[in-house]
């Protein structure tokens, strides 16, 4: 009886309905001859009640269930779907409100449908999340209505459903497309011509027309008496690591998702990038301390621990220490490999700051630091000044602007690859920095 009670609704019309009664009954002080009519409508309005709720309850007649994905895609949007059985006699209305996480702060979920005697429906959300990390699911509540809809009976199902939410492995299949096909094109990306050829030597072969006459081979020419050449290829499985500066400053948000999260997507679709092309993929993450190293491999399935040690990385109020990443990377990266350095400079005097310890590790290794446009200021500085303290936040963002060039340039200045790039165009940009490497055989 209790749990009747709790899944038992009235509608909006039952109390109408009510008030319309009462209002009749009012009124029969005055005008005698309705008294006995407006008791035989008492009479209906509770015997319509009664078959609802026996209708309702008869049997348990809904079947509803929530599919999820094994987990969410961060910074995309994920489907959820709602599947709706009626095994009622009845054509039916059903109000869906699902218990959606709370770190997404919608609690106007709801969903209108209606579905006819013995039918089955489906109908499919989206959810973007902009954060890594558990999603807990509460109940999805299902309340039915027939009739004259005066009453209504709620079902509960799948209550606390999780999913994880890992980092945009939907990006990383979107650009998936670059490691099979070089001749395939889009916007933001821009073809780069070959020139010259790693030094990883396949065979001695004989001259042909057009060849590169600095590759012949002179002590195999005097011993065939024929020309004959070297024969290089592109030098494969390469250690590439991604390192992920985790400190204060990636925790700037652009359009709901921190800079870490950016570096994050993009340095999974990255290594999916290399793997496919034969190289090795590593991960190093710091702040004040290293916090996580995978080693560089080759193998397939790396990609798979890229992605758990990816999914673990958080950001913390705390002020990056690039002593700790050059004495760490020097003990631990041996091998000349390619460092694609992830963090953010808001001020030359920064950049400054950490210069000597990046031309050190760009003298071992080919350092490539990646960092953020500010937006927020391009569209301030656009923005028509209609005052003097519009005019100053113009002149302060300009400033800020420059000071971002001057950092491209003093970096490139000393020897070091840079990618200056606006938060949305950080992945596009960081593979045609990769391919730009790799076909230019910098490395």
């Amino acid at each position: 009886m209790i749990k009747l009670i709790k899944s038992l609704y009235f509608n909006e019309r039952f109390f109408y309905s009510l008030f319309g009664i009462a209002i009749l009954f009012l009124l029969s002080y005055w005008v005698k001859p309705i008294y006995p009519y407006v008791w035989l409508l008492v009479l209906i309005f509770i015997i319509t009640v009664g078959i609802e709720i026996i209708a309702l309850y008869k049997h348990t007649g809904l079947k509803a269930k929530r599919v999820l994905a094994d987990k969410f895609s961060n910074s995309d949007e994920n489907e959820i779907n709602i599947y709706l059985t009626n095994n009622y006699n009845f054509s039916a209305e059903i109000e869906v409100i699902d218990e959606i996480p709370i770190q997404f702060q919608k609690r106007d979920f709801l969903r209108k449908i209606s579905i006819a005697a013995k039918e089955e429906t489906k109908f499919t959300y989206l959810l973007k999340p902009v954060e890594r990390g558990v999603y807990n699911f509460g109940s999805l509540n299902c309340y039915i209505k027939f009739g004259l809809k005066l009453t209504k009976r709620r079902y509960k199902f799948d209550t606390n459903q999780t999913v994880k939410v890992y980092p945009s492995f939907i990006q990383m299949k979107k650009y998936d497309f670059l490691a099979m096909d070089r001749r395939v094109t889009m916007n933001g990306l821009k073809k780069v011509r070959k020139i010259g050829h790693t030094m990883e030597f396949e065979q001695i072969r004989e001259y042909v027309l057009g060849d590169d006459v600095r590759t012949i081979n002179w002590k195999a020419t005097a011993k065939n008496r024929d020309l004959m050449v070297n024969q290089y290829q592109d030098e494969k499985s390469q250690p590439i690591y991604s390192i992920i500066d985790t400190s204060r400053v990636m925790k700037m948000p652009f359009e709901g998702l921190k800079l870490l999260d950016y570096a994050i997507n993009s340095s999974l679709a990255f290594s999916n990038i290399a793997l496919k092309k034969n190289d090795k993929v590593g991960l190093l993450t710091f702040s004040n301390k290293i916090q996580n190293y995978v080693t560089a491999s080759s193998k397939k399935t790396h990609l798979q621990l890229i992605l758990e040690s990816l999914y673990q990385v958080n950001t913390e109020f705390l002020d990056s220490d690039f002593g700790t990443l050059y004495s760490y990377a020097k003990r631990k990266i041996t091998q000349r490999s390619m460092l694609m350095l992830y963090t953010n400079f808001e001020h030359i005097s920064s950049l400054k700051r950490q210069l000597p310890y990046l031309k050190a590790l760009n003298k071992k290794h080919l350092l490539v630091v990646i960092f953020f446009q500010n937006t927020e200021l391009e569209e301030l500085i656009e923005k028509e000044a209609t005052n003097i303290f519009e005019i100053t936040e113009q002149t302060v963002a300009t400033e800020f602007k420059n000071d971002k060039k001057i950092m491209v340039n003093e970096l490139q200045r000393n020897g070091i690859q840079t990618v200056l790039t606006a938060p949305e165009n950080l992945t596009i940009n960081t593979i045609n920095k990769y391919l730009e490497v790799k076909s230019r055989g910098l490395l």
